[in-house]
């Protein structure tokens, strides 16, 4: 029987199945065997525990992986087969009831996944001991050490620490707390780990405070910048915590901070300037404007006061709670039109602050005002010789109100239109010529009315004096004649009065003033005349060489200025015991009339310098013949000098009758040497001549003696220009000096007063005593009327008639003396 004996011990897991050739071999020969093919195959045992294939696992998951992430696997082989070889795992007692509720295990397959969400700042890891057991009593061991990796899933949390504590949860700060003022210690965390768990924080907006960090997640909340209640009362400041995870996570925070308000602001005008105006008359107690002011503070801080500053005026008052400003008295604007002053606002604040705002009152005109003249009554002089629509004078008036109420218009009121007014200057201008022999004055009423909506008016009086022009020269009424005589009786006493010669003129004053003089005949030196009354009286006794007829020509010249008119008349006086015929006697006054004569000179012209040249002939005559003959030389160049010096003396003294100016004198010099130049054509030639002796009266020595001139005997009537007095005289005010002073006479006529500039040439400036507001230019009937001055009432161009003679005279001395000479001068006059 035979039998298969195990030798050795088997082991499965090293060979399972032996396959062995079984031969029988029977015992012929050729022997015959027969082979089986034997397997045997090794039955398993449980002989062998499971292996891990790793016996220790360490893995990472994050910890937001989801529920039912694998972890890992877990690999674990056994040599058995079948059941033996089947292998459950499990979780060793050991393994913690946190992991075993965040873990799973597949007891057949050994995987791990995750049972619930993983936390890893629950837990960062987790050590699983896993066992996996065949059925025997020795299970195989593996540890998986689980590392939960973090994730930014844990928000920074945020803590405060008050340093000021709050009230109610707020803090509150003075709006003049100092910079760096310590609010709060701000702490932030964050669970998380490396950058998850790295926190900054911050606020949201830009405020006036700053976190400062001072240690590691820790900052001060302190202001950054001065606080203002009036800008912002309440901050309300988020602070905002985030971590450095991608994404970051944040979290934040509300913190209150009230300001508290200081007088810190002063009260303000809502109009700094404020302008009004307000109609004068006005009532008291006119309510003007309501001021106004603000503050930008609270509480009593922000009460408001109002007051007038130290500058304001009486007329007003401010309410101090309302503002309302007042005109507590009537106000006049032709008394003041502006005014100007401050007003203060004053909080109720401690301090207090105070701001000021400045007040324009305009006072609006009312047409409360009339016209006011500048007199109540005005006087104009004017010269006769003013033509028609020169400018008689200026009317000015005043109106204290303001625009249209003050714009006046005069007027005339009288119906007639001798005179005119300019409605806008007051210019007054005639309509008609002057005559003083007619009219010597003219009155009317001027009326001045403003343009207000109400109009109101004023009136003045205007009187207009008509000045005397010496536009008339004398005119002889006794003799009326030239060829009448009157008989003189030899008998006649010396100083009898043989004939008076009466002249008269229409103007008046020193125009109207007379002087008479002989200016021709009188060859004897019988007669003299007074100057003054015209008498004609006997200066020695008659004897009868004396006898026959004398012819006498008399001057009648009156003192006008700048000019005077004369006329001359014959007197024929007839020395005889009587008339035994006058028709011969008047034959023989004719015959003397066309026949020379010659008269002496006892009226002469002081300023002349002629005469002061003949009595230095005169007296150098008396002396010896050599000294006459040399002086007879001279006498002829001076003489025929000496009329051109007179006349260029009168041209020079009365073409600087308005004002002295050395412009004018060497203008008019100028132009009488461009005179002097041209040859002037005598407007009368006279050949016939008359003697003219003059005695030298002042001379003891020489009263015998005299010089005699030849003149024409014929002596025409000079037709004397009218002297133009300008066309525009100003305005003479009333309260200025009355003109009847200047004047002799009752009518006025202006005044002058002659006085030497210079004594070497006796040369003589005319000065015009006349008030300023109303002066009378003239000007010589030589040259040109010339001024320098703007004035627009200034002299126009006047012109004269000038006649010129070119007249032979003779000098001799008087027939008492023996010794007579003779000099021939050709002059022009």
């Amino acid at each position: 029987m035979p039998q298969l004996i195990v030798q050795q011990e088997l082991d499965r897991e090293e060979k399972d199945t032996y396959v062995m050739k079984v031969k029988v071999e029977d015992g012929g020969f050729p022997q015959r065997s027969s082979t089986a093919i034997l397997q045997v195959s090794v039955a398993d045992t449980n002989d062998n525990r499971p292996v891990f294939k790793e016996n220790e696992i360490e893995v990472s998951i994050p910890e937001n992986a989801p529920v039912g992430t694998s972890v890992t696997q877990l690999h674990a082989t056994d040599a058995d087969i079948g059941e033996n070889a089947r292998i459950h795992f499990y979780f060793s007692n050991l393994v913690s009831n946190m992991a075993k509720r965040l873990f799973h295990l597949n007891s057949t397959t050994g995987l791990i996944t995750v049972k619930e969400p993983l936390d890893r700042e629950e837990s960062p890891n987790h050590r699983l001991l896993v066992l996996a057991s065949d059925g025997g009593l020795i299970p195989a061991r593996a540890m998986v050490l689980v590392n939960v990796t973090d994730v930014n899933d844990n928000v920074p949390s945020i803590d405060i620490r008050y340093i000021i504590n709050p009230i109610n949860g707020t803090v509150v700060l003075s709006e003049n707390a100092p910079l760096n003022t310590k609010i709060a210690l701000i702490t932030v965390t964050d669970k998380d780990a490396d950058h998850n768990g790295r926190v900054t924080c911050f606020t949201d907006h830009e405020v006036p405070f700053r976190l400062r960090p001072v240690f590691s997640n820790q900052f001060l909340l302190e202001t950054a910048a001065y606080l203002d209640y009036e800008s912002t009362r309440e901050y309300a400041i988020k602070l905002l915590a985030a971590d450095a995870g991608k994404p970051p996570l944040n979290q934040s925070s509300m913190l209150l901070i009230k300001v508290k308000d200081e007088n810190d602001n002063a009260p303000v005008f809502t109009q700094p300037f404020i302008s009004l105006s307000v109609p004068e008359n006005n009532s008291p107690g006119t309510q003007l404007t309501k001021i106004s002011a603000t503050d930008a503070d609270t509480g009593h801080n922000a009460e408001i006061n109002y007051l007038l500053g130290i500058d304001a005026p009486s007329e007003f008052n401010l309410d101090h709670r309302t503002g309302i400003l007042t005109a507590v008295k009537k106000l006049d604007r032709e008394k003041q039109e502006k005014y100007s002053f401050t007003v203060l606002a004053k909080d109720n604040g401690m301090p207090p602050l105070i701001t000021n705002a400045t007040v324009l009152v305009t006072v609006l005109d009312q047409n409360d005002n009339s016209p006011i003249f500048t007199h109540n009554e005005y006087n104009f002089y004017v010269p006769e010789n003013l033509p028609r629509h020169g400018t008689v004078g200026l009317i000015t008036v005043t109106d204290p109100d303001y625009g249209e109420n003050s714009a006046v218009t005069l007027s005339i009121l009288d119906a007639n239109d001798d005179f005119t007014i300019d409605p806008q200057t007051g210019v007054i201008r005639p309509n008609i010529s002057f005559d003083r022999e007619k009219q010597e004055s003219y009155t009317f009423y001027v009326k001045a009315e403003d343009g207000g909506r109400v109009s109101r008016s004023s009136t003045a009086k205007v009187t207009i004096n008509v000045v005397d022009v010496n536009d008339n020269k004398p005119v002889f009424v006794v003799p009326s004649s030239n060829y009448s005589f009157e008989l003189v009786l030899p008998s006649t006493n010396p100083g009898t009065v043989v004939f008076t010669v009466v002249a008269v003129d229409n103007d008046t004053g020193m125009n109207a003033e007379l002087h008479y003089s002989i200016v021709g005949g009188n060859t004897k030196g019988l007669f003299m005349i007074d100057q003054a009354t015209g008498n004609i009286t006997l200066k020695e006794k008659c004897v009868l060489a004396d006898l026959g007829l004398h012819k006498l020509v008399v001057k009648a010249k009156d003192l006008g200025q700048p000019d005077s008119l004369f006329n001359v008349v014959n007197v024929n006086l007839f020395v005889n015991e009587s008339v035994t015929n006058a028709t011969l006697i008047y034959e023989l006054v004719r015959k003397n009339i066309e026949t020379p004569v010659t008269q002496n000179i006892e009226t002469a012209d002081t300023s002349s310098p002629s005469s002061d040249y003949v009595k230095i002939v005169v007296a150098i005559v008396a002396g010896t013949i050599t000294v006459i003959l040399v002086i007879f030389i001279t006498a002829v160049v001076r003489c025929r000098q000496s009329p051109h010096l007179k006349a260029a003396q009168k041209n020079k003294q009365n073409s600087e009758w308005v004002t002295p100016n050395p412009e004018n004198r060497q203008m008019i010099m100028m132009k009488k040497k461009k005179k002097k130049k041209k040859k002037h054509t005598p407007k009368n030639l006279l050949l016939n001549f008359v003697t003219i002796e003059e005695t030298k009266a002042d001379d003891a020595d020489n009263d015998g003696n005299s010089v005699t001139l030849d003149l024409p005997i014929e002596l025409e009537e000079q037709t004397m220009g009218k002297y133009n007095w300008g066309t525009t005289p100003t305005t003479f005010k009333p309260d200025s000096p009355d003109l009847a002073r200047h004047y002799k006479s009752a009518s006025p006529q202006p005044a002058f007063q002659i006085q030497p500039e210079t004594p070497l040439n006796s040369k003589h400036h005319i000065i015009q005593e006349l008030p300023l507001d109303n002066t009378f230019v003239g000007c010589d009937s030589i040259s040109k009327c010339s001024s320098s001055s703007s004035d627009p009432y200034s002299v126009s161009e006047c012109s004269y008639p000038v006649t010129t003679f070119k007249t032979p005279v003779s000098v001799h001395t008087r027939p008492t003396d023996s010794r007579t000479s003779t000099i021939e001068i050709y002059s022009e006059i």
